[in-house]
């Protein structure tokens, strides 16, 4: 039985978004592929799931058409990893979003700090979800990166590829 009626049909847009986006899964999914983590193994390590979970989450993806499976050659056979087509690189917004609203609303691990997006063409920190509230610009996932002070890291994000 599944846990949730099927939304897909729903004319409330909210509904049909959370269809496709409602596990948490999909979106930490999605994160790593935009910080270019593509191939099944860093995807599982980095964020701790299962291997038949993160196969069933890959699958709705590649359904979906957030992600596209591009195959590539490896030591004895050919393997797939996942990259970001436009409707995934457009998901930018809400994970921002999801950062901003979590730093400003929810509490500070002990011995966290502030994870910063800094837009790269102008080389600010941006404090919206969409444009840069420096210059203006629009924030693209190939012109962001994230400033993680716990992984001592700073991860550009690399967006959709261009076909």
């Amino acid at each position: 039985m599944p846990l949730r009626s099927d939304w897909s049909e729903e004319l409330c847009p909210v509904r049909r978004g959370l269809d496709v986006l409602g596990d948490p899964w999909i979106l930490l999914i999605m994160r790593e592929v935009l910080h270019g983590r593509n191939r099944f193994e860093e995807i599982r390590d980095s964020i701790g799931i299962s291997d038949a979970v993160l196969s069933r989450r890959l699958r709705l993806l590649v359904d979906e058409e957030l992600l596209r499976k591009v195959e590539y050659r490896g030591d004895r056979r050919t393997h797939h990893e996942y990259v970001a087509t436009e409707a995934g690189a457009d998901l930018l917004p809400i994970m921002h979003a999801v950062s901003i609203w979590a730093e400003k609303h929810t509490p500070m691990p002990e011995g966290g700090t502030h994870m910063a997006v800094i837009h790269e063409s102008c080389g600010a920190e941006t404090r919206s979800a969409d444009t840069c509230s420096e210059c203006g610009d629009e924030l693209r996932a190939d012109d962001v990166s994230w400033d993680k002070p716990w992984k001592r890291a700073r991860e550009r994000l690399v967006g959709a590829p261009t076909l």
